[in-house]
Order: structure tokens, then C-alpha cells, then sequence
């Protein structure tokens, strides 16, 4: 092909319009990859409304690709990578090798972290050129539908859980069971986690144990969460999924002795947690950013180990205005992808 198309934002809070563009040639250490699908994740509404420092118009989002290889550049052929290979790229697309967090292994926190959508061109398009170190090897039991979503909202989840302090047979609760939750509930499970699904209303309860989930507690029914954790006997991890200060903070007075928040939901209001909550119960809270390309393969091969799918909904490449405001409206359930019809 000479040309491809691009689903992009000409101009901040704009609307998507597909625009034919040359093909792009992988630069060195780049590769060049036949996008399949791309997952529509919340927080390319950052992107798309210029939140975050450093965007650039017109804008093309995109960080849960999956696709193949059609083109090395210079100095990948050595790599072990080759053509038709399938890959996929999260939040993680990049590093640039030479930072403190770089020289220390940790390429997630890498100061000069290439997010695909931020750094360069994203996924919403029938192609993207991405560095080497950015690719993940999907599965041959993943779709590439399904594969997408596992390289942000899967790794996030997934990574959050493996990295805790939780060991089988622990009490883990899971706040919210959306994008994220539905994921995290599902992976707790599989990890041996007694696991706990908090959301609101208890029309989700049978939606909770379908996902795996031992135990379910409604946040509106009147007793509080922290009350209803403690009644289970404490939970040693919660995974707080729900971008809700309020109600992540709700949970702490839950956790057991030594136990731990792991905050993934992005909020931007403050938490409400007050030093005594920790000091006497030597309690932790951390943040947990997404993961490397190797997380996501790790991410991806447990999740086909274990019959873990992301919940989505597809749409064209052609419709990604449509499906970009079906995840804002937050009617769909639980992830929106766009496909390119070249798998």
C-alpha cells in the first residue's frame, strides 16, 4: 500500500476524521506495524483535550495496538524479531535506556516514557511506526481484539495484583468492576485470591461472581465498605480500579494488619486519608503505573493460560468518532476497540 489512514484530531476537543496519509518508513531501531486493532482507553480523552503536557495536533491517539510486523528498520534485524510477527504495544512504547529509572531496570518510569498517541503517532490508524523495545508477543490463542486492550488495562491490572503483597489464599478486593475491574476480578481469582468485587448497586452482584469474584459488597447498601471488609476478616490488598478519591479512600479502614492499597484508577482529586488509618495498622498505599513490554507479554500469556478476555465492543476504523464517544458516554461495556479489517 502507498497510502493509510489515520482516525485523527485536527484541533484540541476536536472530532475524529479519517485522513489518508503516505506510508511511513521505520526509522532506525523502529519497526513498522499492520495495525488489526487498537483499544479505546480513557485516558486518550488526555490526549485528545490536551491535558498532558507536550501534546501535539493534529493528534492521532492509540496505545492498545495489536497487529504485525510489516517492516524492520535498521538495527532491528538482530533483535529476533521478523516480519508477520504479532505484536502489541501499551502505554509502555518506549524507553529512552539513559534515565535513572531506565539504568535501574525499571523502563515504566522511564522520565522520558514514549507513550504511543504522546510521543509519536498512536494506534487508531491502519499502521504505526514504534520502537523495538516497545513489542509484546501475543499468543496465538489471543485475538487481536483482544490482545489490544490485555497491552494497557490487562498489564495495569495484572502487574498491580503480581507486584502486591497478597500470596494465594489472601482476601483481595477489587474496587469497581469496569474497564479495569472486570479484569482485575478475573485475574485475582485465577491468582488464588480470595476475592472481593466493590461496586454500586446490587444489580452487579451476579455480574461480580460470574467475573470469579467469592464475595460481593454493595457500596450504597448502607453498610459501610470498610465495615464490610473487616467483617470478611480484613482484606490484605485492595485494587482500587474506580476513579473515585472518595471511594478510594472509603477502603483503607478495611485492610488487615499490614495491609495494602494499590491505587490504579486515575482521579485527580485528593485522597482522604488520614496518617493514624496507616501508622496503626502499618498500612501502605502506592501507586501502580501500567508495565514494560515484557509485563504485557506476561499479562497476555496468563491471560490465554487461563481463558482470561477483556470485555469489548468493536467498531471500524472508520467509526472511531462514534466509538470514541461511546467509551466517553460510558455505555459501553467494558472496552471499546476499533479494527482495521486487515487480520
Amino acid at each position: 500500500m502507498s497510502t493509510y489512514r489515520v482516525a485523527q484530531v485536527a484541533d484540541v476537543g476536536g472530532s475524529f476524521e479519517i485522513v489518508e496519509r503516505d506510508v511511513p518508513r521505520p526509522g532506525p531501531g523502529h519497526v513498522r506495524v499492520a495495525v488489526e486493532a487498537c483499544g479505546i482507553c480513557h485516558s486518550d480523552a488526555m490526549f485528545v483535550n490536551a491535558a498532558l503536557p507536550g501534546v501535539r495536533f493534529p493528534l492521532v491517539p492509540g496505545h492498545e495496538i495489536a497487529g504485525r510486523i510489516d517492516e524492520l528498520g535498521e538495527g532491528t534485524q538482530s533483535t529476533g524479531w521478523q516480519v508477520g510477527d504479532r505484536v502489541a504495544v501499551g502505554w509502555f512504547g518506549g524507553s529512552c535506556g539513559h534515565c535513572a529509572a531506565c539504568r535501574q531496570g525499571d523502563f515504566i518510569l522511564c522520565l522520558n516514557l514514549k507513550v504511543p498517541g504522546w510521543a509519536y503517532d498512536g494506534g487508531y490508524a491502519d499502521a504505526a511506526v514504534v520502537p523495538v523495545d516497545a513489542l509484546a508477543r501475543i499468543p496465538d490463542a489471543l485475538a487481536a481484539a483482544d490482545a489490544g486492550p490485555m497491552a494497557c488495562a490487562g498489564v495495569t491490572t495484572y502487574n498491580g495484583l503480581r507486584t502486591s503483597s497478597a500470596r494465594p489464599g489472601d482476601l483481595v478486593a477489587v474496587l469497581g468492576i469496569g474497564g479495569l475491574g472486570h479484569l482485575g476480578v478475573q485475574y485475582a481469582a485465577a491468582m488464588g485470591f480470595e476475592t472481593v468485587a466493590i461496586a454500586r448497586g446490587a444489580d452487579k452482584a451476579d455480574f461480580a461472581k460470574q467475573l470469579g469474584a467469592h464475595h460481593y459488597i454493595d457500596s450504597t447498601a448502607g453498610t459501610s465498605v470498610a465495615d464490610a471488609l473487616q467483617s470478611l476478616g480484613g482484606a490484605r490488598v485492595v485494587l482500587a480500579t474506580a476513579a473515585n478519591s472518595a471511594a478510594i479512600s472509603a477502603t483503607v479502614d478495611g485492610l488487615s494488619n499490614r495491609g495494602e492499597l494499590v491505587v490504579i484508577g486515575a482521579d485527580t482529586e485528593p485522597l482522604r486519608i488520614a496518617p493514624v488509618q496507616l501508622l496503626m495498622r502499618a498500612r501502605t498505599v502506592r501507586g501502580h503505573p501500567s508495565g514494560s513490554a515484557q509485563d504485557i507479554e506476561d499479562t497476555m500469556a496468563f491471560s490465554a493460560l487461563q481463558g482470561i478476555r477483556p470485555m469489548i465492543e468493536t467498531a471500524p476504523l472508520g467509526q472511531a468518532d462514534e466509538a470514541y464517544r461511546r467509551m466517553l458516554s460510558g455505555s459501553a461495556r467494558f472496552r471499546m476497540v476499533l479494527t482495521t479489517g486487515t487480520g
